[in-house]
Parts: structure tokens; sequence; C-alpha cells
């Protein structure tokens, strides 16, 4: 059987999208199907300039790269595309019937959406409109429910964990308080795992609502033990008790949508005022989404990608790959994005966060000694 598979990446980068165009090429090129991958989402389907052949000599040496080989755009939503008209309104489009005359004119069999929730929905939307669609999760929050571990996830826990390092020995020399805040959109996955393994003295994330006083507490607590500065990570959709989460601008073009971001500084200023500390807030931002991936998300993208294509030689469509250890498994598509992961508040990281006296916002107890 000779098959014609078209690969692409969408929503926002993460380390390991190369890994898992490497794995899909390969282990199909090995039984004799064509790969294509579409440039910039959906763009390929579209104009046959952003559609390109790949072979295993194409993607020789790209498995230890950041970022994607075919590029990616979180602006490409095809069934609510916005186009600027001669008059210079925006309009919104639905393109997605034109993306699928492309998809059967170029004869294509599968088609591999590697994405996160927002990607992998336009994909169960295709596979409604009869495109047989195989999704891959990717996302650095790792708050896909179906999922264990979404590659890229261990990455930006360890250049979030890598800059707290770093923040220490700066916090201690100025005797200052330093607010880190770190992605991870309304789950705290990042910042919990960074925290903790960066040796926080406060964690804020969304599941939390936190109370300012408890964090200042913790802070002054600190200063009775000889202890001059402090750490404090928050994620950047954690919230006060009793306000909203803070909306740091527009969408694209213009448009009114949630952007995230804002709340470090919010704490940090808090801080100032309540206690007197010299404090700075930094946002990591992007540099998470950047770099080499781990060893860890090395293999997850790979066994995602070998995956996609057992699925497509199954042809078992509009499904995702998910890892549910020890195993690779294939959840319909639906199912998968229908809740984000949260935080589970009895999870055992954050119970060991609370036992080494980190404090997560909601309470905050002086140890005995």
């Amino acid at each position: 059987m000779s098959e014609r598979l078209v690969i692409s990446t969408g929503g926002g980068d993460a380390p390991g999208l190369n890994a898992v165009i490497f794995a899909v090429v390969n282990a199909a090129t090995r039984k004799g199907w064509e790969v294509y991958g579409s440039k910039y989402g959906y763009g390929g389907f579209l104009e046959k300039d952003e559609l390109i052949r790949l072979t295993p000599d194409d993607v020789e040496g790209i498995l230890s790269q950041g970022g994607t080989i075919l590029g990616t755009t979180n602006k490409g939503n095809p069934f609510a595309k916005p186009v600027e008209n001669l008059a210079g309104e925006i309009q919104i489009m639905d393109i997605s019937d034109k993306i699928m005359r492309g998809f059967l004119r170029m004869g294509f069999s599968c088609h591999i959406a590697v994405g996160g929730d927002g990607s992998l929905e336009i994909a169960h939307r295709f596979a409604q409109k009869g495109m047989p669609v195989i999704g891959v999760p990717k996302t650095i929050d790792n708050d896909l429910e179906a999922t264990d571990r979404t590659f890229g996830f261990d990455t930006a826990v360890s250049t979030a964990t890598d800059a707290i390092d770093k923040l220490h020995s700066t916090a201690k020399s100025h005797d200052r308080v330093m607010v880190v805040e770190v992605m991870g959109r309304d789950s705290g996955w990042i910042a919990l795992y960074s925290g903790i393994a960066g040796g926080a003295d406060v964690i804020l994330i969304p599941e939390i609502p936190f109370d300012m006083e408890a964090v200042c507490n913790k802070i002054a607590e600190n200063e009775l033990h000889e202890k001059h500065y402090s750490i404090v990570v928050v994620a950047e959709g954690a919230r006060a008790e009793g306000q909203e989460v803070i909306n740091k601008g527009k969408g694209e073009m213009g448009r009114s949508e949630m952007v995230l971001g804002g709340v470090g500084e919010w704490v940090a200023k808090e801080i100032r005022q309540r206690l007197g500390k010299d404090t700075r807030s930094l946002v990591l931002g992007h540099l998470q989404r950047g770099g080499s991936p781990t060893n860890f998300d090395r293999l997850l993208a790979l066994r995602f990608g070998t995956a996609a294509v057992r699925l497509a030689e199954q042809q078992v469509y509009d499904h995702m790959v998910a890892w549910v250890p020890p195993n690779m498994t294939a959840v319909p598509i639906a199912e998968a994005i229908r809740k984000r992961k949260k935080v589970d508040l009895a999870n055992d990281k954050v119970q060991t966060a609370r036992d080494i006296g980190i404090c997560m916002g909601d309470e905050y107890s002086a140890p005995l000694y």
C-alpha cells in the first residue's frame, strides 16, 4: 500500500517539533510512503510554494534542533481567518472548503497535525469534513488531559529551572525578592515543577487563588531566619483571591482576546509596597519555547511521530496519539481536547512543595524550629 502523508505544525512552537517530523519522515519512508510538509500550518494546502517534499536526507540533523523546519503559526484558523479587504477592513472568513479541495487535489491519504488543543480542534473539524487526520499533542504547558505528558514541557521546565537557579545568586547578593513569571496559560505545571526543582520560596499557580498576605508572611519569615532574599515563581494565569486574571492586551490584528501576562510585575509591586523590600520581576516568556529539546522530549517526540505513522497504517483517523505510560495509545481527538489538564491539589508534588516549606499562596505556617 503506497500512501502520501502530509504533516503540519500549528500553534506556538515547542522543543521537539523537529523530532516528530524526523520520526514521521523516516518511519513513513521505510514503508515506501511519500511525506510532504505543509509550511506555516495549513499554508501548503493553499499554495504549492508552501508545500515541500520531505525525505530522510531532508531531515538529517534536525532531531536535536529546536523550533520547526516547517514553520508554525497561531493565527491560521482556516474556519475563522482574519483577512483584510481592499477597503482596509478586517473580515473573518471560512476558507476550510478551499483547504479540503487542496488536500484532495494533491492526493494526500492522511494529514498528521501536530499541535496543542487549538490546533487539534481545527484538525478535528477537518476530520468531520472528511479529511483523514491523526493528531500529535504539542504544548509546553502539559495541559492536555488525555496524555500523561506532552513533548516540550520537560525542556520548558528545564529552561525555567535553570533561570531560577541563576536568580538565587543575584537575589542573595542584593537581598532582593525576585519574582519569576513563567508560561502555562491556566495550568500551573511549569510553575510547580520548576519552582520545586529550583528551590523557590513561593509558587503561585492558577489552580490556587493566592493571598498576598500569605506570600508576604513567607518572605517575612525568611527574614527572621536570616535569609534576606526570596524567589517567587508565578504562572502567567495565576490570580489573587477575588480578582480576575490579568489580561495584558489585544490579540491578532487588534481583536479582543485574552493575552496572559503581567501578574509577575503585579506581585512584585505588592511585595514592594507591603514589605518595603527591593523586589524585581522577570518574565521568561518565549525563552521557554526555544532551544534544543531535552533527552526526554526528544525520545517522547520520536515515539509520538512513529506512533502516528502506525495509526496511519491502521487507518485510525480523527484520533490523537497519547502517552499513557508505559504505552502509546490512540484517543479520539474530540475526547482529548474536551478539557484542559489542571494541577490536582491532592497531587503529591503540591504536597511535596508544602512539606519542604514552599508557600503555595493560600496559606503559610511558620516552622516549629
